[in-house]
């Protein structure tokens, strides 16, 4: 099985743990895992040509999967009733990711690719139209600026006897030309080994002040596993 092949087999392995969450009423770990693959096969359908195994007729398809994956998401984070996408209706994905090197069927819904922006971290909120129009020019869009300003840190996970929690401090950086920087943030991800994200990005606000070769920051991140389902060879 070539890389491509494998790639596939771990989108629907990690598809197959997400819907199994949701259907055990795990609701935050079927969060997680449903962006984590969302943001997986979005990453892929904006990959360059040049860059990708896939097609663009299939990149089309993953970004359709990542927009129904997030819908999915975001409703589970809403105290509104869930048959908005109701579970049922996503496991129509599970063949069309598993097939998606030889999918020539009309896609099971009509919603629209997810469009080039940074998918959100479990508990921040925004509208997606699942319709089948697009976007009229100047239509309203993420506020990219607010984000940066506010960030998208998540709180600290709960306590579990024989857990343990992992905060990243970040007090400040060096850079050269430090004062030069418009706006510094760092984002913060957790990868394995094969660069999967194991753990939602979060993006700190913009640094609290600039001084000489130094960004200030001085805020923590909550890494959202425990260490010990960090599997070793993670970065």
């Amino acid at each position: 099985m070539g890389d491509i092949g494998k790639l596939v087999m771990k989108w629907h392995d990690s598809f197959g743990k997400a819907t199994d969450f949701d259907s055990w009423g795990q609701l935050v770990e079927a969060v997680d895992e449903y962006m984590i693959l969302a943001r997986q096969l979005l990453k892929e359908a904006q990959s360059p040509p040049n860059c990708s195994g896939f097609t663009e007729d299939q990149k089309k398809i993953l970004g359709k999967i990542a927009a129904c994956l997030e819908v999915r998401s975001q409703s589970l984070q809403t105290t509104q009733s869930n048959e908005e996408f109701p579970l049922e209706d996503l496991k129509q994905l599970e063949p069309v990711i598993k097939n998606i090197l030889t999918y020539n069927k009309e896609f099971p819904f009509d919603v629209q690719p997810l469009p080039q922006r940074r998918l959100l971290a479990p508990g921040e909120e925004q509208s997606l139209d699942v319709g089948g129009e697009e976007e009229e020019d100047g239509a309203s869009a993420p506020n990219t600026d607010a984000l940066r300003s506010t960030g998208t840190l998540l709180p600290r996970l709960p306590s579990e006897p024989g857990m343990t929690l992992l905060t990243i401090r970040i007090d400040k950086i060096g850079l050269k030309d430090a004062g030069q920087c418009i706006d510094p943030y760092i984002t913060v991800s957790v990868k394995d080994a094969s660069a999967v994200e194991l753990s939602p990005i979060q993006d700190t606000p913009v640094a609290s002040r600039k001084e000489d070769t130094f960004v200030h920051f001085g805020m923590d991140v909550e890494i959202q596993k425990h260490v010990e389902q960090l599997p070793k060879g993670d970065a």
